[in-house]
């Protein structure tokens, strides 16, 4: 067991200490809520999202990432298929600010420095924690007040990056946002008047868009230097 543990350790070791590649750059594109309310349409970006990445290459086909996301989220009963939602007429307007850590997984092997290795479809998995609005009370008919509440999400993705020129790569990228809470939308049981939808169905949010990356860094052990 001993040597099971030194061995598991050495390998991990190994692959951070060949790792010398990194890459920063920035991502742009839309953002979706499902919920409660609006379209049912799991990917329909409707407003803006925007924010910076970087990511630590631990080896061709692993990678360390981190990102912080800004985005808008809005929906209106005025899209929805179901006639049901559509007759009931609400909508709302909500901003969530997003930092996520977690692994990028390359289906092939992907370098820069090697023309074969240029580019691959990855996947993601991630855990992000989010801020947000919600309403803390009524203070008069359908007037709120607000405040800004911090949760989790298990997020996870997929994508595909090519190399645009020299070190700098673009890739185009859908995330998932499975989130623990009922009240992106501003529900709240509490409140009759916010009072709608199913309560045991927790929202979502959804980012799609592309990310223009710069890498840097010595290149690894494993990589064949231009």
């Amino acid at each position: 067991m001993k040597n099971y543990t030194f061995f598991i350790v050495y390998l991990c070791f190994t692959a951070f200490s060949n790792a010398q590649t990194y890459e920063v750059g920035f991502f742009v594109g839309g953002s979706n809520y499902i919920g409660d309310i609006g379209s049912e349409y799991y990917i329909n970006p409707n407003n803006l999202m925007g924010g910076l990445i970087y990511k630590h290459n631990i080896n061709p086909r692993l990678a360390l990432r981190g990102t912080f996301t800004y985005a808008q989220i809005n929906a209106d009963d005025a899209d929805a298929t179901n006639i049901e939602r559509y007759n009931r007429g609400i909508g709302f307007n909500n901003s969530i600010k997003e930092l996520a850590l977690g692994l990028e997984f390359n289906y092939f092997e992907y370098d820069l420095n090697d023309y074969s290795k240029k580019h691959t479809p990855y996947l993601l998995l991630e855990i992000a924690t989010f801020n947000y609005n919600v309403v803390k009370s009524e203070t008069s008919v359908r007037n709120y007040e607000y405040e800004s509440k911090t949760s989790y999400a298990i997020p996870f993705g997929i994508g595909y990056k090519t190399k645009l020129m020299h070190q700098v790569a673009i890739a185009l990228e859908i995330r998932a946002r499975y989130t623990f809470e009922d009240d992106l939308d501003y529900n709240n049981s509490a409140i009759n008047s916010l009072i709608f939808g199913n309560p045991k169905s927790n929202d979502w949010y959804i980012l799609s868009g592309v990310s223009i990356v710069y890498s840097f860094g010595r290149p690894p052990c494993y990589a064949t230097p231009k």
